[in-house]
């Protein structure tokens, strides 16, 4: 009986058959289908993985990349493709800086669709956040030596004191004059890769107005060189990322109210046409430049009064060159030595609470009224907190711990409580002090450990920074209502 049935099955006499075949030919092409598409979904995440390892617009056409790379992939590529001409032109500074802006305007005219993306990702900038910013740092590539970094070791000005601390000075890349380390290195700031940096930086942090430190044209600090010649190029920079600038006057020599008049002249003759020259709106509704006056206190009232009132000397009042005059307010005395000399406001400076009658978080509140009732501005400077023993090592007893932002947090706390108009922020790059929020990375050497910002990310004071300005906009609106 089985022989009879595999003989049918030969013969093709059995029905089932082609129903047989019909099923097997059927599994086979869907099995074939499947294969397939699955191999075509396996060669389409090969190319989207392949696609996300480049940038959609990588610029190797463009020598600073502005924005399109990451910040240190930049730095490298600038530092590789200008050192050949630095070289060719190294006694020429002036020429060299001219280029440098030349460059950075024409790379600039090319990465505008960058900058739109920008304006979406990054935080609305707020024009009553000040930030001090110092652009007094070089190295050898763009300086043809270490600026700053390389800062002294300042004496204690008693000789039995300073007799107990080392000399001598730091020698950079790896030994700089500071306690913290920059994410971007011993920089220049005459690298436009750096100041783009900084712009975006600063920005991030949704401050709006850079304090520009500044020095008049051939003059300097006495462990730096002139820097007006960037002032083009930090306002063409900051003019990208939609901030302003306005200028903090340091002490130079023979500051007195010819000078300033002078100088101020020179300011607004040559920037304040500049769509990122800072103008502050008055009560009056006036717009005005704005100058921080470090150290004003050195000069007597009645040299200021020259400058500042009406019936002054040399009175720049109610002149194309009126502005608003803001000074350094240390001891609780300049208060009335400011009103008395005309300024038209008083800001804090140190990161210090308890360094100086200003910078005490307790006063403010007594500054505030004091201001209040002489019609004057009153701008408390906060900041992450304090510490120069690289470059004054006697200094330990000053040295105020960022306790992981916490006391950066708490002098913003305090800066609110006394509704301040503008606020001023101590600083984004003083790295010899320690007040820097520019972003810092943990390193170490074989004398030297830094210290960092951990367990927080290199950015988290320029977070913090932003997170006080919204709720300081917040509550700013509150105030007015």
């Amino acid at each position: 009986m089985e022989q009879d049935h595999w003989d049918v099955m030969i013969c093709g006499q059995n029905p089932s058959v082609g129903i047989l075949n019909y099923d097997i030919m059927a599994r086979f092409r869907r099995r074939t289908c499947i294969i397939l598409l699955l191999f075509i979904l396996f060669i389409c995440s090969i190319m989207m993985a392949l696609k996300t390892l480049r940038p959609d617009r990588a610029g190797f056409g463009d020598p600073f990349g502005l924005g399109l790379l990451p910040e240190l992939q930049q730095r490298t590529v600038l530092l590789d493709s200008k050192q050949n001409s630095l070289n060719r032109a190294q006694g020429d500074t002036v020429t060299r800086v001219s280029n440098l802006h030349s460059i950075a305007v024409n790379t600039m005219k090319a990465s505008l669709s960058p900058v739109k993306k920008l304006e979406e990702e990054l935080s609305s900038p707020n024009y009553n956040f000040h930030i001090f910013y110092y652009t007094w740092y070089g190295n050898p590539q763009f300086d043809g030596k270490y600026i700053h970094w390389n800062h002294p070791l300042l004496p204690h000005w008693d000789p039995k004191i300073a007799n107990n601390y080392p000399k001598g000075r730091h020698t950079p890349p790896e030994d700089i004059g500071a306690n913290f380390y920059p994410e971007l290195g011993s920089y220049s700031s005459k690298d436009p890769t750096v100041i783009e940096a900084h712009m975006k930086q600063m920005r991030s942090a949704s401050t709006g107005v850079i304090v520009l430190s500044w020095y008049p044209p051939g003059m300097a600090d006495e462990n730096g060189e002139p820097t007006d010649d960037l002032v083009p190029v930090v306002l063409d920079y900051a003019q990208k990322y939609n901030l302003k600038v306005t200028f903090h006057i340091e002490p130079y020599k023979d500051r007195d109210d010819r000078s300033m008049y002078h100088n101020v002249k020179y300011i607004i003759d040559k920037y304040g046409s500049h769509p990122a020259f800072y103008r502050h709106k008055t009560s009056t509704g006036r717009l005005l430049p704005m100058f921080y006056v470090y150290d004003s206190y050195v000069t007597i009232p009645e040299i200021w009064a020259n400058l500042l009132t009406v019936s002054g000397s040399q009175s720049i009042r109610n002149t194309p060159y009126d502005a608003l005059f803001i000074a350094l307010l240390v001891e609780e005395r300049h208060k009335h030595d400011i009103h008395r000399s005309g300024f038209d406001g008083m800001y804090t400076y140190f990161a210090t609470n308890g360094f100086s009658y200003g910078s005490s978080h307790h006063n403010w509140a007594g500054l505030k009224a004091f201001c209040d009732s002489n019609n004057l501005m009153f701008i408390p400077s906060v900041g992450p907190g304090y510490i120069d023993t690289s470059i004054r090592p006697w200094n330990n007893h000053n040295t105020r711990n960022r306790v992981n932002g916490k006391y950066y947090e708490t002098a913003f706390s305090a800066a609110l409580l006394v509704r301040p108009e503008i606020i001023s922020i101590t600083s984004f790059n003083e790295w010899h002090e320690g007040t820097q929020i520019e972003k810092a990375v943990p390193k170490r050497t074989g004398q030297v450990v830094y210290l960092d910002y951990k367990p927080h990310k290199p950015n988290v004071y320029l977070e913090l920074t932003q997170k006080w300005s919204e709720k300081y906009r917040k509550e700013q609106e509150q105030w007015l209502m």
